[in-house]
């Protein structure tokens, strides 16, 4: 018996969209410069071409701000729990396993005692590569307690944050870490111990909305995306039109969110100088007026003047 087997071969009227080329995570993705590991690591991660800002892990981002050898590291061995069970495409424990072989850290934030410049500080700083630098129970735990040693200790507070917001598969938990790192950084005002901020890229959601946006001098690099949400969802929700720039540091610091821009390149130097006034010397008139120059009376001399002054019992005059 014959069988009539009709094949029917359809097409889509459009070719899929092609998909993006992988980029190699040494190439320029503004210039497509690229770089070996050990040329782009003694460049600080940032293109020689065209100033593009790479990621910089947290335990390399400490080798270049602190003095080879005097990085102690606290509290290693806190681990988040998972009270809440959660399960996406994966359990929330397979995740932290998966972000801890990955990075080689325990979560998103390293913190320890240091010296920078010279300086006794105490160094927080956070890894982006660690489940997208969220925040959870152990972020805001270690934040807070990097807070408590600057205090114990009286030195500087220097953060880096670089984090998508707060953690999803901590829930409520998560979010209770906002208040929880606003009210240590509060800790830091009444004791009078200074914070320095640096806002690398990106910083976003709970992380700009707590802790990273509230020092006494706020820094950021170059290009840095630092909003509650990002362009796009902002774009989607309101309808509008959004300028190039918006939600960056750039554009930050035109509206007078964060006091100065400051390439990574010169950031140990401008350390130098901030940590110098905070700590009582220099003086505030020895620093260099093309400091204040980039931003005006309410830049960062401006500010560190006020400190100053408070720090020393004066009564604001002169």
């Amino acid at each position: 018996m014959a069988h009539n087997i009709s094949v029917d071969i359809s097409r889509p009227d459009e070719d899929p969209p092609p998909q993006p080329e992988r980029r190699h995570p040494n190439t320029c993705p503004v210039c497509h410069s690229h770089y070996r590991d050990d040329e782009l690591r003694e460049r600080l991660r940032v293109c020689g071409q065209c100033g593009y800002h790479f990621p910089v892990g947290a335990r390399e981002r400490i080798e270049q701000l602190v003095e080879e050898g005097t990085f102690v590291e606290h509290d290693a061995d806190l681990r988040s729990a998972d009270p809440l069970a959660f399960v996406d495409l994966k359990t929330y424990t397979d995740r932290l396993a998966a972000a801890e072989l990955a990075t080689g850290l325990g979560d998103a934030m390293v913190i320890g005692t240091a010296s920078i410049a010279g300086r006794p500080t105490v160094v927080a700083t956070m890894d982006f590569g660690f489940m997208g630098g969220s925040m959870g129970s152990v972020v805001g735990e270690k934040f807070a307690r990097a807070c408590d040693l600057a205090i114990a200790h009286d030195v500087p507070l220097v953060c880096v944050a670089a984090s998508g917001g707060a953690r999803m598969q901590e829930n409520i938990l998560a979010l209770m870490q906002m208040a929880k790192t606003v009210a240590a950084v509060d800790a830091l005002h009444e004791a009078g111990v200074p914070f320095v901020s640096i806002i690398a890229h990106p910083t976003t959601g709970g992380v700009i909305a707590s802790f990273a946006a509230l020092g006494d001098v706020a820094l950021a690099e170059p290009g840095a995306l630092m909003s509650f949400a990002g362009p796009r969802v902002v774009q989607q929700t309101t309808r509008e039109t959004l300028p190039d720039d918006f939600g960056l540091a750039e554009a930050n610091l035109r509206l007078g969110h964060v006091d100065e821009v400051v390439p990574r390149t010169e950031l140990v130097e401008r350390l130098r100088l901030l940590l110098g006034v905070l700590g009582g010397e220099p003086h505030v008139e020895e620093v260099p007026e093309e400091v204040a120059a980039t931003n005006g009376a309410g830049g960062p001399l401006g500010r560190l003047r006020h400190l100053w002054r408070f720090r020393r019992g004066d009564d604001g005059q002169g």
